[in-house]
């Protein structure tokens, strides 16, 4: 079946992917044979961390930003990873060797605390070593995204204070981010955009949110969001163009005045928003109708996919 997704990560079936090899613990299996025990920590309480990768020729982008943040992770919930930094690098191309992939591919690198030996959620009675697994797929974001945009529904699910669960933590539980996008879904939207509890923007459901004001870009502060390293980035390629770029509190009024507004993630990049609870994206002065990313979007797109070809790399 080759009908696309309709949400952020809009992309075709490839045919392909069938026929991928998928790291387990090591061990490279066939995509139908990839499997773990229904012990493991990660399927039954969702206790573990993981990152998602993008291959640029033949490399990945930003690679040290994200095992650092991997392991950053594993340290913040003690779970021990098994392997040093470079080994689990070493594993994850062996993985993409072993296909003899190149570009286009987007990977799933997921590591949970192991297998227990009864189901319950103490640490203590697993009985194993971390699981490790490693997903390649051959994966491109939808290009008319880019020119068609996609629509947020701002969700009543709110990103929690950090002494319930620090949502700087990339972690395997995401229900709180599911249950955000199911009530966008229902609503007619792609993505959930959710406030923090202050009620100020934060984040959407699996991607980070920007706008544009006046020629400044903002961002939340970015306490109740994780880390995001291609957030970071695009705040980056935003100084390098002289962009005046804030990570500050703003509320949905400044949202629905903006010039333009974005998405970003490593997946797909940059997506434009045409759309927010049901008001076009647009300067409130403007009768203009939605037709694209706009100019800053636009710059800030070029800059990024650019850095992304320069600092793709085998190496930490």
């Amino acid at each position: 079946m080759n009908t696309p997704q309709t949400n952020i990560h809009d992309a075709k079936i490839d045919p392909r992917n069938q026929n991928i090899l998928i790291s387990v613990n090591g061990k490279l299996v066939p995509r139908a044979e990839a499997v773990v025990s229904v012990f493991d920590s990660g399927f039954i309480l969702g206790d573990g961390v993981w990152e998602g990768l993008r291959l640029v020729n033949g490399g990945v982008p930003f690679l040290l930003a994200h095992i650092e943040r991997l392991y950053e992770g594993a340290k913040a919930i003690f779970m021990d990873v098994g392997l040093k930094p470079l080994e689990i690098v070493d594993r994850l191309f062996a993985c993409i060797d072993a296909n003899k992939m190149t570009d286009g591919v987007h990977i799933r690198l997921m590591v949970t605390r192991g297998v227990k030996a009864t189901p319950y959620q103490d640490p203590r009675v697993t009985i194993s070593p971390a699981t490790i697994v490693i997903i390649p797929e051959y994966k491109e974001p939808n290009p008319a995204k880019m020119t068609e945009g996609i629509i947020l529904h701002t969700v009543n699910v709110r990103r929690g204070a950090p002494d319930v669960q620090d949502q700087k933590l990339n972690s395997h539980s995401k229900l709180n981010c599911i249950t955000a996008c199911v009530q966008a879904a229902n609503a007619g939207a792609d993505e959930a955009l959710m406030l923090d509890p202050l009620g100020f923007v934060a984040t959407c459901n699996s991607t980070h949110f920007f706008i544009v004001r006046r020629g400044e870009l903002w961002t939340s502060t970015g306490q109740y969001c994780i880390p995001g390293i291609t957030r970071a980035n695009m705040l980056r390629v935003a100084k390098s163009l002289g962009i005046p770029a804030f990570e500050k509190q703003f509320s949905l009024y400044d949202v629905y005045g903006a010039d333009e507004a974005f998405v970003t993630g490593t997946f797909a990049g940059l997506v434009p928003v045409r759309m927010i609870d049901g008001r076009p994206v647009r300067h409130p002065m403007s009768d203009a109708e939605w037709s694209g990313a706009g100019p800053v979007s636009r710059k800030l797109s070029d800059g990024y996919k650019a850095l992304c070809k320069a600092e793709s790399t085998r190496s930490l």
